[in-house]
């Protein structure tokens, strides 16, 4: 039940922890949930949960009237990069190709010149083996960066900074996916206008229709059915 998740509902300045695990949830990552057992375990270990979508914003006043504020990843991803600015402090993405991560180093190193940007490419795997997490951790804890981002698409890099979270010797802990290629410019974002009408998703669905058909056409018609379940309390009948 959507219910059962406590979505994050304050302004991204309140968080104050030292070590945090940050992840966000939309319509597709519900849906997944559903049928990964790890994947829903990450979600609710997070120390902050975000809103990110129109699809939890509309779900979550429908159920309990709560009216919360979208926060994509990023919007995290901007956060964190200028409170980094601002201290001078270190980051790390763990994620994505190498040339992809070249592009990102360029343009964070104009946008935010006083951040010490330190990044690892992994390789490519379905499930990485138990050496290839040690050397992933090893990285970062060489760094020890003050916010780590995790960019290997859902919900592989929510169960990698699940499954690692207590070994790992960071501050933020950020998986934010898509961002990566959309700061690097590899995948263009909707225009801002989309985004603030909360149709960023038509925009994606558009751009990419045969890869993105599955998860907004049948995907959100699965995640409307849930929610219009649990409302009704009527979630008895999926079993």
């Amino acid at each position: 039940m959507l219910q059962n998740y406590t979505l994050f509902n304050q302004n991204l300045n309140d968080i104050t922890q030292q070590k945090v695990l940050i992840n966000t949830i939309n319509a597709h990552s519900f849906n997944t949930l559903k049928q990964d057992e790890t994947f829903n375990k990450a979600l609710q270990a997070s120390n902050i949960l975000l809103p990110d979508g129109i699809s939890m914003v509309l779900a979550m006043r429908l159920l309990t009237g709560q009216k919360i504020q979208k926060i994509a990843g990023a919007d995290l991803f901007e956060y964190e990069m200028k409170r980094l600015n601002t201290i001078g402090g270190k980051c790390f993405f763990l994620g994505s190709s190498e040339s992809t991560l070249k592009k990102i180093r360029e343009r964070a190193k104009e946008e935010y010149p006083n951040v010490k940007i330190h990044t690892y490419s992994p390789p490519f795997r379905i499930e990485f083996s138990q050496i290839e997490n040690q050397i992933m951790i090893d990285e970062i804890n060489e760094v020890k960066p003050d916010t780590l981002f995790v960019g290997m698409t859902a919900p592989k890099q929510e169960k990698w900074a699940y499954n690692h979270f207590e070994e790992l010797e960071v501050g933020h802990v950020c998986c934010i996916g898509a961002v990566f290629d959309f700061y690097a410019g590899t995948v263009k974002r909707a225009p801002q206008w989309m985004i603030q009408i909360g149709m960023e998703w038509l925009y994606r669905l558009i751009s990419e229709p045969r890869r993105m058909w599955r998860r907004y056409i049948i995907g959100n018609t699965k995640f409307i059915w849930h929610i219009l379940l649990e409302k009704f309390n009527l979630s008895s009948l999926l079993a």
